[in-house]
């Protein structure tokens, strides 16, 4: 296989900005360095500075079709796959190319080129990127057309911005350096508002701003780089569920607010052993704040706060952690080491910011309930005590010369006991009880230095002293696990309290839960996996290199239903990054079950819909059931009463009567063979069976047989000869363009009018509109939108004119061909149906006007 092209795009936020300038710029800077460039297709739009960087640059002559009557100018690929340039320069890859093409779209004829080894240079305006169409569309009022996929944009060399503020743009159209000087009038009440510039731009901006982002990463992750850049300002506040936290929040906000735009994310560290202290009320407002100041709210796990919020603020890509000063009395300051000590002491490679607030320094509202109660470290603290503290104690009750009684030595031995057994538990408090009996036995027993008890009430005594030592040390180690396992409890109430709130609050999205599992528990990636046959299918996934058999999993739990249940599969969630200890796995549990739920509320869901769709199919056949009891029988009636006249022998009929009597058949059968018609197109409708095959069709092709059902007299036709094509599917536009006419003239006192006209905006064909107005009493404002509902005739028409599907199945025949329908009313009284249809060979960067007011009308 050869070499790819390049693909570079200029991307600007609206017309003018100087997108198609600056690709022929570099177009001639390469040129003047001796590269092969040749121009494609440039579309100037009539702006001569445009065409004046053409300069000397070899031009690929367009290809020209004619179609129906029409000419296009389209890009020749042949040519310049013949012609086989190093740099072709093609403007507008959205545009959609005439019929006959080789490809329908543009961006298929640059994706030719640069199989073929051509570099290309384009330009594109954000209002083509198809995942944007409908912010744009909420932005300038207007349903942008031709897209391209964002899948194709991304697989782009380069993207650049070619920015100018809107103030600026708004100059150069006055200047006309955007539109022709007679052009000018109404765009820049639409499209080129000050406002709806700004929001193009700013949409531009943040979009490019990803794909530097999405690009840094993939850069990162291939140098193998973990530590923070700080390219974009990413505050990670911590909480510890205090009522400090609010306080924190807020300076991490406005510290992001005078940084610019920057992310906000609060994480609150959960230990594995238990909270030390916090609230679930406060933890929720809190949450809320976060959320309300358009930051995200995490929880994770993790033995070490401050190993756990390095880890989270690096793997978050942070630039600033913020923390609350110690809430530690001065005392233990003194003999342990702060979180906020630890995070500065191995941050390194961001700031930290240690806020103070009013209870810094003061003693917590709730009891620390110790941490893990047999933690190594206390473990280790525990036997130290054991074996210096007996020795010590009878050094200082040896050296003070004072003889307080054997009964008192071995209080201050028992009381030391307690002491380790409060620091580490009952095997070092049972060790240091066993060496201080002999130590009292050897230096306050008599005989003393000797191991003999010359005494019964001394032997009996330390036997005791062991025995009460030894129980005082197992009933404080019993408390010390107990207090761990209802520290413990309270952390996984919490978390499950969080995972409740989670549900409540709507995320019950699969994906969402993944992650907040992910976060939780600290692992590289979590997958949903489901036996299916021999192997598994992933169900949903998050983080990086996920796992796909749950034998490979570092942590893995069984989810008790899913959509494979009923079938007899298995369902699993496979966790990888590190292997979780017993109590974490008690949690996973509760997510495995919520994982469940999860995958039930999505089946139920996906019932609820058909169940949703059978009901309107109920109601629609109910409807039609109604509709058969009286607007069928009707002219069924009336056909039969008319050929059982005609077919009576003892009447004779003149020519007049008989001729009125099968003008009445006919007219009754029309009716009927409407109404059929429009039921079973409504059926379609309803069932999603229409698939319209939209080509270019000329309304003059159109409009004869749509006004063959209806009085020619009674309707006025205004199409122009010169009017371009739409992109349509001709028997659905006449069967909706029919049932709007006929619906007009039934209401119209005077004629119907059905015009047609352009909609332009840039210089460039938009799409076609065509209007039906009549003159008769017209519709409310209020039920301009209820008169497109099926069935519905408010009221306005007498029983046996219809059923009422006449306009619902022509706004449902439009929409399939992606144009639209609407009501408006006609000036001087009366209602007008506004057709709004994709103009064939519709072409440009710019959507039309947001007041659409630069159209013939």
């Amino acid at each position: 296989m050869g070499r790819r092209g390049t693909w570079r795009i200029y991307l600007g936020a609206a017309p003018g900005v100087g997108k198609t300038y600056a690709m022929l710029n570099e177009g001639r800077r390469r040129a003047g360095r001796g590269t092969d460039v040749v121009v494609g297709l440039v579309e100037t739009h009539g702006r001569s500075r445009t065409a004046e960087q053409i300069g000397d640059l070899e031009v690929v002559p367009a290809r020209r079709t004619l179609h129906r009557g029409s000419r296009f100018t389209e890009m020749d690929v042949d040519a310049l796959l013949a012609r086989r340039p190093e740099v072709a320069l093609v403007d507008e890859p959205a545009h959609a190319n005439a019929p006959g093409s080789r490809n329908a779209r543009r961006w298929q004829d640059i994706e030719e080129l640069l199989r073929a080894g051509i570099d290309v240079i384009s330009t594109l305006n954000i209002q083509h990127l198809e995942s944007l169409s409908d912010v744009v569309e909420g932005i300038t009022g207007v349903r942008q057309s031709e897209t391209v996929p964002d899948a194709v944009v991304r697989r782009a060399d380069q993207i650049e911005l070619v920015d100018m503020t809107a103030e600026a743009l708004r100059r150069r159209l006055a200047h006309g350096n955007v539109h022709a000087p007679d052009e000018t009038g109404a765009a820049p009440a639409g499209y080129f508002r000050t406002g709806t510039l700004s929001a193009l731009r700013e949409l531009a901006l943040l979009w490019v701003a990803d794909r530097v982002d999405e690009g840094l990463a993939r850069y990162r992750g291939r140098h193998g780089i973990t530590e923070p850049w700080e390219a974009r300002e990413r505050i990670v506040v911590a909480l510890g569920g205090g009522p400090e936290g609010d306080a924190l929040i807020r300076r991490a906000a406005r510290m992001g607010a005078r940084a610019g735009r920057a992310d906000l994310l609060a994480v609150r560290v959960v230990r594995s052993g238990g909270l030390d202290e916090g609230s679930a009320a406060a933890l929720a407002g809190q949450r809320a704040l976060v959320e309300s100041l358009n930051g995200t709210f995490h929880q994770v796990v993790g033995d070490d706060v401050a190993t756990a919020l390095l880890e989270f603020a690096r793997g978050v890509d942070a630039t600033q952690l913020v923390v609350g000063a110690g809430r530690r009395p001065g005392r233990r300051r003194m003999f342990a080491t702060g979180v906020g000590t630890a995070l500065v002491r191995e941050s390194g490679d961001f700031d930290v910011h240690i806020v103070g607030h009013e209870r810094a320094g003061r003693r917590p509202g709730i009891t620390r309930a110790g941490g893990p109660a047999l933690s190594r470290r206390r473990r280790g603290t525990g036997w130290a005590l054991a074996v210096a503290g007996p020795p010590a104690l009878t050094g200082l009750l040896a050296g003070t010369g004072l003889e307080f009684g054997l009964v008192t030595d071995i209080l201050f031995y028992l009381v030391l006991t307690v002491g380790v057994a409060l620091a580490g538990g009952l095997w070092p408090a049972v060790a240091a009880a066993v060496l201080g009996s002999l130590l009292a036995n050897w230096f306050f027993t008599p005989p003393f230095r000797t191991l003999t008890i010359g005494d019964r009430d001394n032997a009996l005594a330390l036997v005791i002293f062991v025995g009460v030592a030894v129980a005082v040390a197992s009933v404080v180690d019993l408390a010390a696990r107990r207090s761990r396992q209802a520290a413990q409890s309270s952390a996984e109430a919490e978390t499950l309290s969080m995972l409740a709130t989670s549900v409540l609050r709507g995320e019950k999205a699969l994906p969402a839960l993944l992650e907040r599992i992910r976060e939780t528990f600290g692992v590289a990636s979590v997958a949903l996996l489901e036996r299916t046959g021999d192997g598994w299918t992933v169900l949903g996934a998050t983080g990086s290199d996920p796992c796909l058999d749950p034998d490979r999993a570092d942590a893995q739990a069984r989810v008790g239903a899913g959509e494979g249940a009923d079938r007899g599969g298995e369902t699993v969630l496979a966790l990888r990054g590190r292997v979780l200890p017993a109590a974490d796995r008690r949690v996973l549990s509760a997510f495995a079950s919520q994982a469940a739920a999860a995958l039930e509320w999505r089946r139920l869901a996906e019932e609820a819909g058909r169940a949703r769709r059978l009901a309107e199919g109920n109601k629609i056949r109910t409807a039609l059931l109604a509709a058969v009891s009286h607007d069928l029988r009707t002219p069924l009636a009336s056909i039969k009463a008319g050929v059982s006249s005609l077919r009576q022998t003892d009447v004779d009929w003149d020519p007049e009567d008989e001729a009125e009597l099968l003008a009445t058949v006919e007219e009754s059968a029309d009716r009927l063979d409407g109404l059929i018609g429009n039921l079973l197109d409504m059926s379609r409708l309803q069932t999603g069976v229409v698939s319209p095959l939209t080509q270019p069709v000329s309304l003059e092709q159109v409009v004869p047989p749509v006004l063959r059902g209806v009085p020619r007299d009674r309707v006025d036709v205004d199409v122009p000869e010169t009017l371009p094509p739409v992109l349509a599917d001709p028997g659905l536009l006449e069967r909706a363009l029919a049932n709007v006419v006929e619906n007009a003239v039934r209401h119209s006192t005077g004629p119907v009018t059905l015009s047609a006209g352009e909609l332009r905006a840039d210089r460039r064909l938009e799409r076609v509109e065509i209007r039906v107005a009549d003159r008769g009493p017209g519709v409310p404002e209020a039920d301009k939108e209820q008169i497109f509902a099926p069935f519905q005739r408010l009221g306005d028409s007498p029983r046996g004119t219809g059923v009422g599907l006449g306009l619902a199945v022509a706004r449902g025949f439009t929409e399939a061909m992606g144009g639209t329908l609407r009501a408006e009313d006609t000036p001087g009284g009366g209602l007008t149906m506004l057709f709004a249809l994709p103009a064939a060979g519709a072409r440009g960067d710019g959507p039309a006007s947001g007041d659409e007011s630069g159209g013939a009308r």
